[in-house]
């Protein structure tokens, strides 16, 4: 009885700190696939996910190392929806000029995914993504999923609104200020 008593006891504290082990990976990440989004409200954490849309990561960050984002609106952002950015000609019709083959999987958008937008053709996404706001299940598999935000939502759900009528498009609207590698940034 003893024996079985103590086998449950490792078996227990083994399952411990194992998930101990585990959170502090998650919560450290890794800085070559981390992102700091800097908004004038704070920074926002975003874990990217090359396991599910390697060639969107890649290109992402291609475009992260050249500084494409850094002064990019948020043009399109729908309250209870998400806040669309990554077009350098700010009303939703530009890109850098690379179109992506689509990456669809089974990852849910749920609050706080990063996704890609697209035209109405699957394989049309560039350089424009978006971070919803809430669980958006009518996107699931219809748009490559690349990344998450870990940290900082609350900083994403002070991004100015656009209007309702207009599809979301934002009058003065909300830039970011930096997007860099973990990595890359000092303390």
């Amino acid at each position: 009885m003893y024996e079985n008593l103590m086998r449950s006891c490792l078996i227990l504290l083994t399952f411990f700190l194992g998930t101990l082990v585990m959170a502090g990976n998650v919560e450290a990440g890794d800085p070559k696939n981390t992102l700091y989004l800097d908004l004038e409200y704070g920074r926002v954490v975003i874990e990217m996910r090359p396991d599910l849309a390697p060639r969107h990561v890649a290109r992402i960050k291609e475009l992260v190392r050249r500084k494409f984002y850094d002064g990019l609106t948020f043009h399109r952002v729908i309250d209870g929806f998400m806040a669309q950015t990554g077009d350098p000609k700010g009303d939703g019709t530009g890109g850098s000029g690379v179109n992506l083959a689509a990456e669809f999987s089974k990852e849910p958008h749920v609050r706080g995914t990063v996704s890609m937008a697209r035209g109405s053709y699957p394989d049309s996404a560039d350089s424009q993504f978006f971070i919803v706001f809430a669980p958006s299940p009518w996107l699931n598999g219809k748009y490559t999923v690349w990344g998450k935000v870990v940290e900082g939502m609350e900083h994403v759900d002070k991004i100015k609104r656009g209007e309702e009528n207009s599809n979301g498009a934002v009058d003065d609207p909300d830039k970011i200020l930096h997007l860099r590698f973990a990595a890359s940034v000092k303390e």
